[in-house]
């Protein structure tokens, strides 16, 4: 028996494919106590108090019960906040894209699948990135395609799911702009611009995109991976080909490496998924969410 907390986005909370996998775990005998979060900050306030119990040992599991975001939130808090005893954490993806959990096998059509795999499979250790001082678990993306994770329509996410990013993108490609930076590693060196670029612990942003394909979250590394700039209209077939069929169809024009530490440093802001006009992308290890393939 597993006393879980889960702490579920309030946009899922009235969803039945939620309420069933929740009673699923009820009747397999595990302990599930909901919190739903209402506004924000919610999801750092219940994750530090989860965090809190389990160190008095009454929390076996703590899941994250919503999208990436949600994810992030929940496992960057639990991180900052210190040692949780003997506690592990889980995902219940409910977002648009769950590009977390569909890069570490999670089942993502199937809740009551996902919840009894965070229930019930022993627990693994993976790596936490760090921006700076802020934790990640996924990865951090900078250029063109952060511009459209951020600019896409919630409505149009709803509705379409990962195409809206797709969507989003291609009306958008004539707007783009590259990015001007300096890349270093303790035995890689690269300056300058670039249309695209990710820092990875996980593999995959944007509603599916594999930005960093080869990363693996117990590995002790972090993938980074650049798609340098082109001439204009070289550099607009790429990210149409980038958008819609992933990074495969552009691997010989890619730049990718793998490194303990990644250090990053720009004279301007570039459009992001972190603060990228200057920073240090870190890998320390710590315990695991359960149930994630690595």
């Amino acid at each position: 028996m597993i006393r879980a907390r889960l702490i579920l986005h309030g946009k899922a909370a009235q969803e039945e494919r939620v309420r069933a996998a929740v009673q699923a775990a009820r009747n397999d005998g595990h302990m599930v106590d909901v919190r739903v979060t209402w506004e924000a900050g919610d999801a750092r306030r219940f994750t530090r108090d989860a965090v809190r119990q389990a160190r008095q040992g009454e929390v076996d599991r703590i899941i994250a019960g919503g999208g990436d975001g949600t994810v992030n939130e929940v496992f960057a808090t639990a991180y900052k906040t210190g040692s949780f005893g003997d506690c592990s954490f889980g995902v219940l993806p409910l977002g648009t894209a769950n590009d977390f959990a569909r890069s570490t096998g999670i089942p993502v059509d199937d809740l009551t699948a996902a919840l009894r795999l965070s229930l019930c499979t022993t627990a693994r250790q993976i790596d936490i990135g760090m921006l700076n001082e802020t934790p990640f678990v996924n990865l951090v993306s900078g250029g063109f395609g952060s511009r459209v994770t951020a600019e896409t329509d919630p409505a149009l996410k709803s509705r379409l799911g990962g195409l809206a990013y797709l969507l989003t993108g291609m009306g958008r490609l004539r707007e783009f702009t590259g990015c001007k930076g300096r890349f270093r590693t303790p035995d890689f060196s690269w300056e300058g611009s670039f249309i695209a670029m990710a820092i990875g612990n996980g593999r995959q942003a944007g509603g599916g995109i594999q930005l960093c394909p080869g990363a693996l979250l117990n590995d002790g590394e972090l993938d980074l991976m650049i798609l340098p700039e082109l001439s204009r209209d070289a550099g607009l077939n790429v990210l149409a080909s980038l958008l819609h069929e992933g990074l495969d169809r552009i691997n010989d024009l890619k730049i990718a490496t793998r490194s303990p530490w990644i250090e990053f440093e720009s004279d301007h802001d570039c459009p992001s998924s972190g603060h990228l006009a200057q920073m240090v992308a870190q890998r320390r290890g710590d315990r695991a969410s359960s149930g994630v393939d690595v």
